[in-house]
C-alpha cells in the first residue's frame, strides 16, 4: 500500500503530456473522484472527441487512423456542425478521416477487486467493452472503454469523395453518439459515487462485497439481471448497451 501510495504521488505530479495538456472538462470531477480514493489512479483520459485527422503523405494504412504522424484538422469535445468539418476539409492536402472517439479511461489500482468494483461500476453504465489487465510484475489496470465509435474516409489526396449532404449525414450521426456518450459519463460518475458510498456502509469487507454482489467475473457467460450485476442499473441502459456493444469482450484478464 506504501509503494502505491508513493508512485501515486509522483504519477499525479507529472505534467500532464497529452496534446491538450489537461483533463476534459467533462470529465475532470471523475477523476477528482477517483484520484481522491487512496486505490485508484487515473493515468489517461479522454472524454471523447469528433475530430477529422489527415494522414501523411502515403496516406493511410487501410484507412486505420495511426495517431502517430496524422494531423487532425479539425477536434472537439463537443458537438460539431456541418460547417466545421467542411471549412476543416479545405485545407486537406491528403486522406482523411472523419472520427468520433467515445469516452476512454484507465486507471490503475491498488488491488484486483479495486479493479473489479470499478469495471462491474463500467459494465452498469454501458460501457460494455471495459477490461481489466494484470502485468507480470503485478501492475493492475482497469481500462474503462465502449465500441460506439465512428470511423469513414472523406477525401483522398486533398479531394473530397463524398457529397456535402453525406457529410451532414454523418455529423449529425456522430453527434447523438456524443450525446450518448456523455450520458454513459454521467451514469458512470453517479453509479461510481453510489457504489464508494455502498462499500463504505457495509460490514463486510471490499472482497465479500464484490463476490456477494457483482456476479459479472463468475458468470461471465450465463448473465444474471442487471439487477443482481451491480450498483446501478436502468432498463434505458440495458437495451442500449446491448445492441451497440459486445457483450463477449466485456472482461480481459491476463495473469
Amino acid at each position: 500500500m506504501a509503494a502505491f501510495r508513493r508512485w501515486k504521488e509522483q504519477r499525479l505530479a507529472r505534467a500532464d503530456e497529452s496534446r491538450k495538456g489537461s483533463v476534459d472538462e467533462a470529465i475532470a470531477e471523475l477523476v477528482q473522484l477517483l484520484n481522491g480514493q487512496e486505490r485508484f489512479c487515473t493515468t489517461s483520459s479522454c472524454a471523447g472527441r469528433l475530430l477529422l485527422a489527415q494522414a501523411p503523405a502515403r496516406g493511410f494504412n487501410g484507412y486505420e487512423v495511426q495517431k502517430k504522424n496524422c494531423s487532425w484538422l479539425m477536434v472537439t469535445h463537443q458537438l460539431c456542425a456541418k460547417e466545421d468539418v467542411m471549412t476543416a476539409l479545405q485545407k486537406a492536402t491528403g486522406d482523411t478521416v472523419f472520427k468520433f472517439e467515445p469516452f476512454i479511461l484507465h486507471v490503475q489500482c491498488q488491488e484486483l477487486q479495486d479493479a473489479q468494483l470499478l469495471h462491474s461500476v463500467a459494465i452498469d453504465s454501458g460501457f460494455r467493452n471495459s477490461g481489466i489487465t494484470v502485468g507480470r510484475r503485478g501492475k493492475i489496470m482497469m481500462a474503462v472503454r465502449s465500441t460506439h465509435c465512428l470511423e469513414v474516409p472523406l477525401s483522398h489526396m486533398g479531394k473530397l469523395m463524398v457529397t456535402e449532404e453525406y457529410v451532414d449525414f454523418l455529423v449529425q450521426t456522430a453527434n447523438r453518439k456524443m450525446e450518448e456518450n456523455m450520458k454513459r459519463i454521467d451514469r458512470f460518475y453517479n453509479c461510481l459515487q453510489l457504489a464508494l458510498k455502498t462499500e463504505l456502509s457495509m460490514s463486510n469487507s471490499p472482497r465479500e462485497m464484490i463476490q456477494k454482489t457483482h456476479s459479472v467475473y463468475t458468470h461471465r457467460r450465463k448473465r444474471k439481471p442487471d439487477k443482481e450485476l451491480g450498483v446501478c442499473t436502468s432498463s434505458e441502459n440495458k437495451e442500449e448497451s446491448e445492441t451497440e456493444d459486445d457483450p463477449e469482450t466485456n472482461l480481459n484478464i491476463f495473469f
